[in-house]
C-alpha cells in the first residue's frame, strides 16, 4: 500500500486533535473529492513498517486524541490488508485513543456483499470507533456539516452499533 500523506496534528477529520493518514488509491471516483490525486494506486509512498513507529510516535502525547484513516479509500481490499496489522498495533499500543475512518462504502457494503468486503473487513471494523460512511455526492455538499463533506455521510459510533446491533449515529 502507498499513502498520500500523514497530518500529525489534524482538528478537521475528528474530534481533538489526531494524527491523519490519507492511503492511497480508491476506485469510487466520486465527482467533486477534494483529494483526486489519491484516487491512483501507486501515488505517493510506500506505507513500510518505518512509517507505522512515525505514526505510533506522533499518537503518543497525551493531547492527541487518536488516528483517523482517509484516503483515497482505506477499505480497498489491498489498503484494508496492509492497514488490518497496523491498526492492531494501534489498538495495543494506545487503547484510550480513537480510531476514526472515512470510507466511501456504506456500513451496510462493509458487512454485505460488495467489492470491498474481504476476509479482514470484520476484524478492521471492530478496531474502529467511528465510520463516517459513504461516496462523497457533489450535489449534497454542505460545508457546515460536522467531519463530513456530503449530506448523504453518517458519523456512525461503532462502538455503541455493536452493543446494540442497530446503527447508532455519533454525537459528539
Amino acid at each position: 500500500m502507498n499513502y498520500a500523506t500523514i497530518k500529525k496534528r489534524d482538528i478537521a477529520d475528528g474530534p481533538g486533535v489526531r494524527v491523519s493518514l490519507f492511503v492511497s488509491g480508491c476506485t469510487h471516483r466520486c465527482p467533486g473529492c477534494f483529494n483526486a490525486v489519491t484516487w491512483d494506486f501507486d501515488y505517493g509512498e510506500p506505507f513500510t513498517p518505518a512509517v507505522e513507529d512515525l505514526i505510533l510516535e506522533y499518537l503518543a502525547p497525551d493531547y492527541v486524541n487518536g488516528l483517523t484513516l482517509l484516503g483515497g479509500e482505506p477499505f480497498e481490499p489491498q489498503n484494508q490488508r496492509a492497514l488490518l496489522p497496523f491498526l492492531r498495533r494501534v489498538r495495543a499500543a494506545y487503547p484510550q485513543k480513537t480510531i476514526w475512518c472515512y470510507s466511501g462504502y456504506t456500513l451496510e457494503q462493509l458487512t454485505g456483499e460488495s467489492r470491498a468486503r474481504c476476509e479482514t473487513t470484520d476484524e478492521m471494523l471492530s478496531l474502529l470507533d467511528v465510520l463516517v460512511d459513504g461516496r462523497f455526492v457533489q450535489e449534497k455538499k454542505n460545508i457546515r456539516l460536522r467531519f463530513r463533506g456530503s449530506e448523504n455521510q453518517r458519523l456512525i459510533d461503532l462502538n455503541q452499533t455493536r452493543a446494540t446491533g442497530k446503527i447508532v449515529l455519533w454525537d459528539a
